[in-house]
């Protein structure tokens, strides 16, 4: 067997990741629904504009760079705005009654009052969507018009694999503005979170840091 072990880890990881499926019917679906949804393990759900969707598992590298943002904004935040704070998926945003998503991460303001059981109920300042090559349409395009739509204040798209960090931020309800953005090594930065600053090379490096 030939290719070095990275190479063979990828390939496994392309190989084993799925196209989500998308319910297509009459039906519109809302919250109500979701909560009657099975529990399936390696899979998850989503309800965007009414349509239902079922996600496969995020594979490792999405893992690995999720878990590695999420570290970063809770640090930065833990002094900035000690109340708010950072999630990670599985949680469910909750826009509307048929607008219910699991982004990757959320930065939520103050809201432990309207934090139910089931997820988060209040608009976040930020989230956050680690894409996969099955999910790069539906976090560019349809995720993007639904947190745009919500009002949402700023929303990232990362890429691992071509390695990007595209920050939008909302110019009005609806529509979203490239404020800030990096590749590959480069330093991160943005112009609403002073101080902030993401070596974004410690984002795609394997192993600990």
């Amino acid at each position: 067997m030939s290719g070095s072990s990275e190479e063979l880890i990828d390939s496994a990881e392309t190989i084993c990741e799925e196209e989500p499926l998308y319910y297509s019917s009459d039906k519109v679906y809302t919250y109500s629904d979701y909560l009657e949804l099975p529990d399936e393990e390696c899979y998850y759900y989503e309800i965007l504009d009414g349509c239902l969707i079922r996600e496969p598992a995020p594979t490792k590298l999405h893992q690995r760079v999720s878990r590695r943002i999420q570290r970063i904004l809770e640090d930065y935040f833990w002094q900035r705005d000690p109340n708010a704070e950072v999630f990670d998926s599985p949680i469910d945003l909750i826009l509307s009654d048929t607008n219910v998503v699991q982004p990757d991460l959320v930065y939520a303001p103050e809201d432990s009052d309207d934090i139910d059981p089931h997820g988060i109920t209040v608009i976040p300042h930020l989230v956050v969507e680690v894409i996969s090559p099955s999910t790069g349409r539906k976090d560019r395009f349809e995720k993007l018009g639904v947190y745009s739509r919500a009002r949402v204040p700023h929303y990232w798209i990362v890429d691992p694999r071509q390695q990007t960090l595209e920050a939008f931020r909302l110019a009005k309800p609806g529509e979203y503005h490239l404020c800030s953005n990096a590749e590959g090594n480069e330093v991160f930065t943005h112009p609403d979170f002073p101080g902030l600053a993401i070596q974004l090379d410690v984002l795609w490096r394997k192993g600990r840091l």
